[in-house]
C-alpha cells in the first residue's frame, strides 16, 4: 500500500525514520523466514560477510550478552554456516568466520532484499535513490 504524499508530508522526522525501519524490518524479517533465518541470525551472517570478528566483537554489533551470542554462533556453527578459530593475535580469543554454505546463502538473501529493497523504493528517482544512500550512511554508524 502506497502512501499519500500529503500524509509522508505530515510525519516528523522520527515518525518517518521509525516507519522506514519498520519496513526494512519486515523485509528482513520476510526473506529469513524464507530462508530459516531469524532477524538476529541474518545480521550474524550480514556482519560476517566482510569480516571475521571475535566473540566479544561480534557481541557488541549484536548488542547481546556472551551467552546469547555463543547461542547464536552455536546455532549457525549446527548449520554449517559459520566456524569458529583461534584468534592469532590472542590464544584467549576466538574469531567467527562464514563458512562457503554460510557465504551462499548470504549471496542468495542479498539478492532477496535486495529485489525487495527495490520495490520498497521504486517511486524514487535515480538521484533521489543515490541521495537517500549518501543520507543514510552519514546517519547509521558503520560497523
Amino acid at each position: 500500500m502506497e502512501a499519500d504524499p500529503a500524509d509522508v508530508a505530515e510525519l516528523s522526522l522520527t515518525d518517518a525514520l521509525v516507519q522506514l525501519s519498520f519496513a526494512v524490518q519486515a523485509i528482513l524479517g520476510r526473506v529469513g523466514a524464507d530462508h530459516d533465518l531469524s532477524i538476529i541470525q541474518a545480521r550474524l551472517l550480514g556482519i560476517l560477510r566482510d569480516r571475521e570478528p571475535t566473540m566479544a566483537a561480534l557481541a557488541r554489533y549484536l548488542s547481546l550478552d556472551k551467552s546469547s551470542i555463543t547461542g547464536l554462533v552455536d546455532r549457525a556453527e549446527r548449520r554449517g554456516l559459520v566456524q569458529r578459530t583461534a584468534d592469532p593475535s590472542d590464544g584467549r580469543s576466538v574469531r567467527v568466520a562464514v563458512t562457503d554454505k554460510g557465504r551462499a546463502l548470504i549471496e542468495l538473501t542479498g539478492t532477496d532484499v535486495d529485489r525487495q529493497i527495490a520495490l520498497l523504493t521504486r517511486n524514487l528517482s535515480g538521484p533521489e535513490r543515490h541521495r537517500l544512500t549518501a543520507l543514510a550512511g552519514r546517519i547509521a554508524p558503520r560497523l
